[in-house]
């Protein structure tokens, strides 16, 4: 075999070995992606070869989580493409204010700070008092930073002009307190924010969702898991209910196409058909 082949050969074991000890399930995952973080891994872990990351991940869980942390994605920012979270002002908050109370489930919410932007986009529609948000993560260290709210100050200004160009109504620094070199999001943001643990790859529907966010998740998923996410979200989905994926993704060869509706194909916001 050659190199190459040997090295994808690993990789195949070491997914494998974590799906069967442990349950999360990268299999599907982009190649390209999951080469580069287990490559980076391997690196940083003085370890001679990816063959022999394999019998320390199954015996020792400790040494599994810092893998887990290597391979989750925790690219996020407040109002990340603020012009995506001016359309769901404009296009889809409108409609779900025609709702007593409605649900939207942040899939891969990583760090929170997408979840927080929509907490402040509902407070500033009058929508908060209505909605839940179900901001959910497979990374369980990712999920303790969004639940405290806590970020470096040093973003703060990037946060600031996203929130402007999103149409922000209000100075974003109200929604905030400056610590020491951190800010800390404002309490009442949280109130309507559930985190939890959900692992897209293998964790099935929970519940009926009025609004799913999913933004630079797929992207990271081979074209299989792609579609089978995407028809775990047309089944959380009623009729007249979205689904915002971000701007690299899109519906194709899920099968799903003829079943939404674009409200926004630019910035891929979509809209599930009722039964014809």
């Amino acid at each position: 075999m050659k190199p190459h082949q040997i090295e994808a050969l690993e990789i195949s074991l070491l997914l494998e070995a974590i799906y069967q000890r442990y349950g999360y399930d990268f299999r599907n995952y982009a190649a390209a992606s999951i080469q580069r973080r287990i490559t980076r891994f391997l690196l940083s872990s003085d370890r001679p070869s990816i063959s022999a990351l394999i019998p320390e991940v199954i015996h020792d869980p400790s040494f599994f989580q810092q893998l887990l942390l290597g391979l989750s994605i925790t690219v996020t920012e407040m109002f990340r493409d603020p012009l995506m979270f001016k359309s769901l002002r404009e296009t889809v908050l409108p409609f779900l204010n025609s709702f007593p109370s409605f649900k939207i489930w942040h899939a891969g919410c990583a760090t929170g700070q997408e979840a927080y932007s929509l907490s402040i986009l509902l407070e500033e529609e009058g929508l908060n008092h209505r909605a839940t948000i179900y901001a959910t993560d497979f990374n369980d260290e990712a999920l303790d930073v969004a639940r405290k709210g806590i970020y470096e100050k040093e973003h703060i200004q990037q946060y600031s002009e996203n929130y402007v160009l999103s149409g922000g109504k209000r100075s974003f620094a109200d929604y905030y307190h400056e610590k020491y070199d951190a800010v800390i999001m404002r309490k009442s943001l949280k109130e309507r924010i559930i985190f939890a643990n959900h692992n897209l790859a293998t964790d099935s529907v929970f519940s009926e969702i009025h609004l799913i966010f999913c933004r630079n998740v797929l992207i990271y998923f081979d074209r299989e898991l792609q579609k089978k996410v995407l028809n775990l979200f047309w089944d959380c989905l009623p009729y007249n209910g979205f689904l915002c994926l971000g701007t690299r993704e899109s519906l194709a060869f899920s099968g799903l196409e003829d079943k939404f509706m674009p409200v926004d194909k630019k910035y891929k916001i979509f809209q599930k058909k009722e039964i014809q």
